[in-house]
């Protein structure tokens, strides 16, 4: 008999699909920094969603989700979403602090309650860190966006997503003005990974290479 699919096996699955979007497989240690558990539990959790078919374990590597996995992670990717939405947009919660409220927050909404988020926020199709939302039937929207490091000086881009969850960095870029949708223009890189210099409007910033790594950028402008 399958195994019924919980909340919880949902939220691992998703916040494994959220790692792994960097990289091909997620280590169990930083999946209990996420997650906020013990490795005992997530050993625990991580034999139930292997036992379903949900995802693989790599001795030395870690994780990955199967085509099954993706599937069930999709509609707590899409709360989790819908809900950081509702906290910037309608409850004016800053876009540092949403993330970590969701945590909580979601934990009480259901079904209806996430209709009626999605009607009241206007059924986005990202969060406010411009990360993409699936739909209702679990299909991840496509995006054509690289890292800001990865494209040429010179180049015009503007922001599709900031894909960092620190608190104190996304409160430095909202207050540079880097959110999605923002323009701007690559004008150098200093050698060996270090600064990345930008031209937004009439001004010239500054950022750390690692930072201008978290910055995804559609290239041109809209």
């Amino acid at each position: 008999m399958t195994e019924k699919i919980t909340l919880a096996m949902r939220r691992y699955a998703a916040e494994i699909y959220r790692l792994q979007e960097d990289r091909p497989y997620v280590g169990l240690t930083e999946l209990a920094e996420h997650v906020d558990a013990s490795l005992q539990a997530i050993s625990r959790m991580l034999g139930r969603l292997k036992e379903a078919g949900y995802v693989e374990h790599e001795p030395y590597r870690g994780v990955r989700l199967t085509e099954d996995g993706e599937r069930i992670a999709m509609p707590a990717i899409r709360r989790h979403r819908l809900v950081e939405n509702f906290l910037v947009n309608v409850m004016g919660f800053g876009w540092e602090e949403a993330h970590d409220i969701t945590d909580r927050f979601e934990l009480g909404v259901d079904d209806l309650i996430e209709d009626r988020i999605d009607e009241l926020t206007g059924h986005p199709t990202r969060c406010p860190h411009g990360e993409p939302i699936p739909t209702r039937d679990g299909r991840m929207p496509v995006l054509n966006d690289c890292s800001l490091v990865e494209c040429a000086v010179g180049q015009r881009v503007t922001l599709s997503r900031v894909r960092v969850h620190d608190p104190d960095k996304l409160r430095y870029l909202g207050d540079l003005g880097l959110r999605p949708g923002a323009e701007f223009e690559l004008l150098s890189f200093a050698p060996f990974n270090g600064p990345v210099r930008l031209r937004f409007g009439r001004q010239e910033l500054v950022l750390s290479y690692e930072l201008a790594a978290a910055l995804f950028v559609e290239k041109g402008g809209r």
